[in-house]
């Protein structure tokens, strides 16, 4: 594969064709958060956490790192002044919806976000997709998924599925940043169980 050469936060990188700046950034040890993101998934680009500026040919934009691809002689800027504002926004609308999640807790430290910025709309789930690709992509067995559109969009696993795969599996449990997914998880099958017996024998 041909050789890229970019910069990152003044710092020379050698990627190669194919990579994203997320990808080229992390192989210099450069963090760039992100709560969508994992190496066993395809790019998804939903949380936009890692957006990025870029400088192409004089022109500077600002673009989400885990899916804009590596050019040679790409200028990559993580933490300017206007991506550490759109991380703090974006921080404080998912606190809405997940306030008690310590990923992002600890990313609103990090951003100076206020949790208490907008109002709650607790739903603990912040959208990541996480569960639902790793599931897909990686296993193969497609038994969560999200139901709803727009803010009544939530994850919801597919009782007949989970019933059969979850119990030996729940590989996908460590990847969600709220913990909302074992909620989900339980609720299914609190749903699901068949209820109790009752007893005859009066005890």
């Amino acid at each position: 594969m041909s050789e890229i050469l970019l910069e990152i936060d003044g710092k020379e990188v050698k990627a190669t064709a194919g990579m994203t700046i997320l990808e080229a950034a992390q192989s210099v040890g450069i963090t760039i958060p992100t709560l969508c993101h994992h190496e066993k998934l395809e790019p998804f680009g939903g949380c936009r956490l890692c957006t990025v500026e870029v400088e192409v040919r004089g022109r500077t934009r600002l673009v989400v790192s885990c899916v804009y691809p590596v050019e040679d002689g790409l200028v990559v800027r993580t933490r300017t002044e206007k991506v550490e504002r759109i991380r703090k926004t974006i921080l404080e609308l998912l606190l809405a919806h997940a306030p008690d999640s310590f990923v992002l807790q600890d990313l609103a430290r990090e951003y100076g976000a206020d949790r208490d910025r907008y109002e709650k709309e607790a739903s603990f789930c912040i959208h990541c997709g996480l569960c639902v690709r790793y599931c897909a992509e990686v296993k193969k067995k497609y038994a969560v998924g999200f139901v709803d559109r727009g803010s009544k969009k939530e994850i919801c696993f597919i009782p007949e599925i989970a019933a059969k795969e979850c119990w030996d599996c729940k590989e996908c449990f460590p990847l969600c940043p709220t913990e909302a997914l074992q909620a989900a998880f339980v609720l299914t099958l609190a749903l699901t169980s068949p209820p109790p017996v009752a007893d005859k024998t009066g005890s």
